[in-house]
């Protein structure tokens, strides 16, 4: 049986996908997330990393729903979701951040600019952001995600934390890296 703290956990993480916090996730939240990123470092949609973006939220958005959507009408709402999660990602929140992997390659993209396949914390920073974490939020939690230390975050960093974030045990607070990553605020 599921714990209500654990349930109370999970429906925190509800908020940080519902981007425009109209009670459910769609699909119009991922693209909301693409396209703020992309306004946030002005590149172009129809770039190549603009498409990767967009594709790799619709990939995001598919993975959720084929989690989460348990009546097929294309909208999670906060039941769904938090029904979904418990069922499905309790015994492997890593499964969650494959689901992710797409868009937040290519979220990294846009943010790495110069190449090197990480983004500075700085750069880091600015993508949460403009997904909706408040800005006292954003810096500790680019901090937190630099697991190396070397000044920048990652893939392997960002899909970490992501896991780790949806990793919510009964023991555990639920806040493993502070705020949510991928998209969102993640405040609870």
């Amino acid at each position: 049986m599921v714990s209500s703290e654990y349930g109370r956990k999970i429906a925190a993480r509800f908020a940080t996908f519902d981007q425009d916090g109209n009670g459910y996730i769609d699909r119009a939240d991922f693209s909301v997330a693409a396209k703020a990123l992309l306004a946030e470092f002005g590149t172009p949609a129809r770039s190549d990393k603009g498409q990767a973006l967009y594709s790799g939220a619709e990939a995001f958005w598919q993975g959720m729903a084929g989690i989460a959507d348990r009546d097929g009408d294309q909208r999670i709402t906060r039941d769904e979701f938090v029904n979904g999660a418990v069922k499905r990602l309790h015994d492997s929140p890593g499964r969650f951040a494959e689901i992710a992997r797409p868009f937040l390659h290519a979220a990294l993209a846009v943010a790495d600019r110069d190449g090197d396949g990480a983004a500075t914390l700085e750069d880091t920073e600015r993508v949460l952001k403009a997904l909706g974490v408040p800005e006292d939020i954003a810096s500790m939690a680019a901090a937190t995600l630099d697991t190396d230390a070397d000044g920048k975050v990652g893939e392997t960093e960002i899909v970490d934390a992501l896991a780790r974030y949806f990793d919510v045990s009964d023991s555990d607070e639920g806040t493993a890296t502070g705020s949510g990553s991928g998209s969102g605020s993640g405040s609870e």
